[in-house]
């Protein structure tokens, strides 16, 4: 029997099992046993196209500060943002289906680089390969937002497209579970819940850990988890990602109409109209404060701050990760850094790679060689 067979086998064990305090522990060695072989049906997929070196116009290059992907059904109007908020030029046509690879466009606002990507309409089962499927999900893996894109007429759609990305790994607007997993060499698995444990009890989470090979183990759970979340840390390949919900072609309803549709909607949007250019500042903010960006000015030792061409980063970088930025050869030769500003007791204290960085921080580079 073939991996895809024993998923199937399983859910339809799922399905027809029971959802009681009777059935917990059944169900969630289920829903392990599944996600494990969906995770070696993808690494038999990744090693098949790595060897035939196939591209097919969906393996793109991150660039810029960080990297947002448009999301939504065909026909949405993905492509008409993107061709009147970045540079790109993307093909767009009012059928579905228009883009048939990703285009990558560029976003330059407030002083970010923000590489916008925008793929084909994704389908109900796009996860399971429907479409073009999974190649067009994984490169939403490696964004850092997600742009949900809706039409007035089918705000609905929200929830398929969520669904898709969580089958492909991703978890819209979550945070990673509080939760510490260390192997043991002998003593069992040892469970220490720092908070009241509602929605599993230890049993089960010692019999999902088993499926991973995980017989010796210490587990600190710092909040109230259920099976899938535990599921998530084991795998450790899934992506937590924020999302932005956009309601396009807002200009094809009269304004009572679309005042009382979003009323309706129980989620936050930002609604535009592209082909009228109504609303995409609005979009270009909230794009820009969601990648919670912070601006680092440079100062070279013994010279002037340049307060006129900051280096835009994500919040929590430290100074390693603004080396990278300039340069990666720049931390071999790294000696130690000064920093005046909010992250610092001080001006001009020294602090190593690790040190966090604040919005509006000066940061001088002292290498070996000064």
């Amino acid at each position: 029997m073939g991996i895809p067979e024993k998923i199937k086998q399983i859910e339809e064990e799922i399905a027809r099992t029971q959802i009681n305090k009777a059935t917990e522990r059944h169900l969630g060695i289920l829903k392990a046993r599944r996600a494990k072989l969906m995770r070696e049906m993808e690494e038999q997929a990744i090693r098949a196209s790595s060897k035939s070196g196939f591209d097919d116009g969906y393996a793109v290059k991150k660039t810029g500060d960080a990297t947002a992907v448009l999301v939504g059904l065909p026909s949405v109007g993905k492509s008409t943002i993107l061709n009147k908020i970045t540079n790109a030029k993307s093909k767009v046509g009012a059928y579905d289906f228009t883009t048939l690879t990703v285009v990558p466009g560029l976003l330059e606002y407030r002083g970010a680089k923000i590489q916008v990507l925008d793929l084909p309409g994704i389908i109900a089962g796009a996860a399971q390969g429907k479409g073009l499927g999974k190649r067009v999900l994984a490169v939403a893996r490696n964004a850092d937002i997600i742009l949900i894109i809706l039409d007035v007429f089918n705000p609905q759609a929200r929830s398929i497209l969520l669904n898709e990305l969580r089958e492909i790994g991703i978890r819209p607007d979550e945070d990673p579970p509080n939760i510490v997993i260390e192997k043991t060499a002998v003593g069992g698995v040892s469970v220490i819940a720092q908070v009241p444990l509602t929605k599993m009890k230890k049993e089960t989470i010692i019999d999902i850990l088993g499926v991973y090979g995980f017989h010796n183990a210490r587990v600190m759970i710092r909040e109230d988890i259920n099976d899938e979340q535990l599921i998530d840390v084991l795998l450790g390949s899934r992506h937590y990602i924020n999302t932005l919900n956009v309601l396009n072609k807002i200009d094809m309803l009269e304004s009572k109409a679309l005042r009382a549709m979003i009323k309706k909607i129980d989620y936050p949007v930002i609604p535009i109209s592209a082909d009228g250019n109504v609303g995409l500042n609005k979009l270009k903010d909230a794009i820009y404060e969601k990648l919670t960006f912070i601006r680092i000015y440079m100062r070279p030792k013994g010279g002037e701050t340049d307060y006129k061409d900051p280096l835009i980063i994500r919040n929590g970088s430290t100074v390693g990760t603004v080396l990278d930025t300039l340069h990666r050869g720049l931390r071999k030769n790294f000696r130690y850094a000064m920093v005046w500003g909010k992250s610092v007791r001080y001006g001009s204290q020294k602090v190593g790679l690790n040190h966090r960085l604040m919005d509006e921080d000066v940061l001088t580079y002292v290498s070996n060689k000064n």
